[in-house]
């Protein structure tokens, strides 16, 4: 059946094409399977709340008869604003249009956030732009430049909300910076969320074409809820697709945590457990409550551009298993920087098993792909990311992030990353083992190597236990911290493209700095044992002794490194095999940028003259070490490395990096 939604209709009918809803909820209590919702362009102020379930053969699809031409929305216009002293205007809005949950006493905070609580889940927006939220009126008055931004002058247009309890209502003031807001588009966010279930287990639906926007979601980490403007709400099977998603003031895709009361926000509230045990209490209580391949996950995410979300454009915590992540284009994510926390990223995923982002373009964010935990079976592939980094004019964040193309954390593998184009100044934050990155060119330094996993308190080394899980599933096969090593570097490109000079980080705490790495290439890894020097240390003649393993057993595992690329002073790891390392030319990688098409521009295979490599796979790279698991796809097939970043095929003469052919151009993404 299809049901027709119309927001411009003359009046409310009953979902058939000659009298169509006005609102997509209307028809989102009565969809049923094999159904699909065509709604007309328009702009819908509502919250979408999908009752029942599709099927995996008939899916509910929800579409926008026009691309990008229906429009749902958190957000309310005010038009009626006063003005009130010099650029500032106020207005005031009775409470009873938020409902049970206002957006202006609701702060974002809770665990993992590190920049204090004093930012609201509320917002005010200009002609579709976020003003930045004020401490005070005098600030809001001064329209001063906030120095952490990323986007200086727009930081002078601020608001600045507080309550009038004797009329129950919000009082806003905002600086539009010399525009009469009567004269403009205002909007403020109002509603939580735009089109995402209420209950859980609501699977198998299609979200098309819409543009989803402006909403007050909440601080989204892993041990707590996680909303998003648009999400499955641990649900199964989902697709969204062709979307724009814009100006969440937290994250906007979320394929992450259900509510549990027990575990929500524990650190927050009760402050007695490590946030790092509140984790794990989180994955073992997600077994409990029915986190398995059957239930939860393999979503799509494809041909969306995500942009100008405030924590990440998308997140997740379990719910993300098993997911394709394909197609997007995701920029300008916490460019404000007034949030600031351990779950801001173009993409953030806890537990991204089997998880495969490809095709993706990552841009201007604070971070490219964070992969926190149990980043196990998953691949990053044929991505392109730059820009990825904090603009020398911005100051940090007090509890901000640091910036890199890619992050992956505490897992145990196997984790690959193949056949992307690398050009921020920082590649890959490496705190984790069981890394494999073939065929990429990366531009930026591998940092906190042999780092980033145990904590020192109080003079002892507190090591984090981590889980691993049962191959391409969800139950967890144990617990173990992270050795470091187990990597594999095979047939990448590394260039010094950036600086290499160390660069000093200031701690939040105010009590020094530390220095970070900038200089590429796998040379961070010497020291580390090859695979024949490791193994050595378990060859004994008789019954072996425990005891005397030990310190084998707590060792830094194996690195392999073979046929890489090095160019402009980017050093190779002391004991590779078959390095090409050009000491002689300035090599030269720039991007170019022109009505939306970006052309990447080389003079490195002049360079590479002679050398070429051979075709890899799955058995080459093996098995991560803790979980026994080949670097494999989900269904458990061999990977053949025969196509490149375009999906061109590899002949018998390969090259290094990315692409199968050399040129001085390529057209990276159009």
């Amino acid at each position: 059946m299809k049901i027709y939604v119309n927001a411009n209709a003359s009046f409310d009918g009953d979902g058939s094409k000659t009298r169509p809803f006005k609102r997509i909820r209307e028809a989102a209590k009565i969809a049923m399977p094999g159904d699909k919702v065509i709604v007309a362009p328009g702009v819908y102020r509502e919250y979408v709340d999908p009752q029942n379930a599709g099927t995996a053969e008939d899916r509910i699809i929800y579409k926008s008869e026009e691309p990008l031409g229906a429009v749902i929305t958190g957000a309310e216009e005010v038009r009626d604003w006063t003005h009130y002293e010099g650029n500032v205007w106020t207005a005031v809005v009775d409470n009873g249009v938020f409902g049970e949950y206002n957006p202006y006493t609701t702060y974002v905070y809770g665990d993992w956030y590190f920049a204090g609580r004093s930012k609201h889940t509320g917002a005010v927006y200009l002609n579709d732009k976020m003003l930045y939220e004020a401490q005070s009126l005098e600030e809001c008055m001064k329209g001063e430049v906030y120095p952490c931004s990323w986007e200086p002058e727009a930081s002078r247009l601020k608001w600045y909300a507080c309550q009038d309890e004797e009329k129950n209502a919000t009082v806003l003031y905002a600086n539009f910076q010399g525009k009469d807001p009567n004269q403009e588009k205002v909007e403020i966010n109002v509603r939580r969320e735009c089109f995402f279930p209420s209950k859980t287990g609501v699977g198998y639906i299609t979200v098309s074409g819409f543009r989803v926007e402006k909403a007050a979601t909440t601080w989204a980490p892993p041990a707590a809820f996680q909303d998003g403007m648009i999400g499955p709400n641990w649900s199964k099977g989902w697709i969204i697709e062709d979307c724009e998603i814009s100006n969440s003031k937290c994250a906007g895709i979320c394929l992450g945590k259900y509510y549990d009361p027990d575990n929500d926000h524990y650190f927050t509230y009760k402050h007695v457990k490590s946030p790092t045990q509140m984790e794990r209490d989180a994955v073992c209580r997600g077994q409990y409550h029915g986190w398995l391949k059957e239930k939860v996950g393999s979503h799509i995410i494809r041909r969306c551009n995500i942009h100008n979300c405030e924590q990440g454009g998308i997140i997740g915590r379990m719910g993300n298993v098993f997911s394709i992540i394909e197609d997007n284009h995701i920029h300008h994510i916490n460019n404000m920087m007034e949030l600031g926390g351990a779950e801001i990223a173009g993409i953030k995923l806890h537990a991204a098993i089997d998880v495969i982002m490809r095709r993706n373009h990552i841009h201007h964010s604070t971070m490219g792909i964070w992969c926190d935990w149990e980043a196990q079976g998953t691949r990053i592939t044929q991505n392109f990311l730059h820009d990825n980094q904090k603009p020398d004019f911005a100051l940090p964040l007090k509890g901000g992030m640091m910036s890199q193309d890619l992050f992956v954390e505490v897992g145990h593998g196997p984790t690959l990353i193949d056949h992307n184009i690398l050009l921020s100044e920082v590649t890959l934050r490496i705190a984790t083992e069981g890394v494999a990155m073939v065929h990429n060119l990366i531009c930026g330094a591998l940092t906190c190597v042999g780092a980033g996993t145990d904590n020192v308190v109080e003079g002892v080394n507190r090591a984090r236990y981590t889980p691993y899980h049962i191959p391409h599933r969800t139950e967890v096969m144990g617990f173990m911290t992270i050795l470091h090593g187990d990597d594999r570097f095979y047939q990448n490109i590394f260039v010094q493209r950036w600086p290499s000079k160390a660069v000093e980080i200031p701690h939040d705490s105010d009590d020094g700095v530390s220095t970070e790495n900038r200089e590429v290439g796998t040379h961070v890894f010497d020291g580390y044992p090859t695979y024949e020097e490791w193994i050595e240390k378990f060859d004994m003649d008789v019954w072996p002794d425990m005891k005397k393993l030990e310190p084998a057993h707590f060792s830094h595992l194996p690195v392999w490194c073979s046929k890489n690329a090095y160019f402009n002073g980017a050093k190779p790891f002391n004991k590779e095999k078959g390095a090409f390392v050009d000491t002689e030319h300035e090599a030269v990688v720039s991007c170019e940028e022109k009505e939306g098409k970006y052309c990447l521009k080389t003079n490195l295979y002049e360079f590479l003259k002679d050398f070429r490599v051979g075709i890899i796979d799955s058995d080459t790279l093996g098995c991560a070490f803790e979980p026994e698991e080949r670097y494999e796809n989900p269904d458990g097939s061999a990977i053949t490395f025969d196509s490149d970043y375009f999906g061109d095929h590899r002949g018998a003469e390969t090259l290094p990096g990315p692409f199968a052919a050399a040129k001085d151009a390529y057209l990276v993404k159009a």
